[in-house]
């Protein structure tokens, strides 16, 4: 296969972002995860501070966050009033990430691109995460929160993801059923996750 695209989900506090990071470090290719938001900016001409402002969020009303437009790829013109809108600023950034596991091998964090990428035959997805313990823990190292603050971000961090998750694909963040692989950093440790994903991507492209 030309080039293997691995796409990594993941609960805050889990440790994904450093898995990732790590695992493209062994494989020697590009980890994409913010980036990618400027990368759409400069695809589309739109600021890329309105990328940040929508990243792995909804801004929607509560009852927007009921309903679900799961992505089908098309993108919304200049001339038109949504063209800066949420949902066209994701249409921006799943284009990138096509153009990415169309031209090069990598690891892309978060951003739906399992689901984006749900038909190319060159990419494994994996779901990282574990306990509230551990993810707890392991945000208080990263943060200067009180622990009660800590789990309240956590919590509304996931919550986050998990709408906008299920409004651009129409399903459960956390469903098993959705990855390739689902590790629990917490019990393996980061190095070992990273050797699980090696592992799998050796039997899946054998060839």
């Amino acid at each position: 296969m030309k080039n293997a695209v691995i796409t990594i989900a993941r609960q805050y506090g889990s440790g994904g972002k450093t898995i990732a990071a790590m695992l493209a470090k062994d494989l020697g290719i590009n980890c994409y995860g913010r980036g990618i938001l400027k990368m759409a900016s400069e695809e589309s001409g739109i600021n890329e501070r309105l990328f940040g402002m929508s990243d792995e969020k909804l801004k929607h009303s509560v009852l927007m966050k009921l309903l679900k437009r799961p992505y089908e790829g098309d993108l919304i013109p200049p001339e038109s009033s949504g063209f800066v809108s949420d949902d066209n600023l994701f249409n921006y950034q799943a284009k990138v990430i096509k153009e990415l596991a169309e031209s090069e091998s990598c690891v892309i964090v978060g951003r739906c691109a399992d689901y984006v990428l749900r038909d190319f035959p060159n990419v494994i997805s994996v779901f990282i995460h574990a306990d509230r313990e551990f993810c707890l823990e392991q945000a208080m190292e990263r943060n200067s929160m009180s622990l009660k603050e800590m789990q309240r971000f956590i919590e509304k961090t996931d919550k986050y993801r998990g709408d906008f998750y299920k409004y651009y694909t129409g399903h459960e963040w956390s469903d098993a059923r959705n990855y390739d692989l689902c590790l629990n950093s917490g019990k393996l440790g980061f190095k070992k996750c990273v050797e699980e994903i090696k592992a799998y991507m050796k039997v899946r492209f054998e060839d």
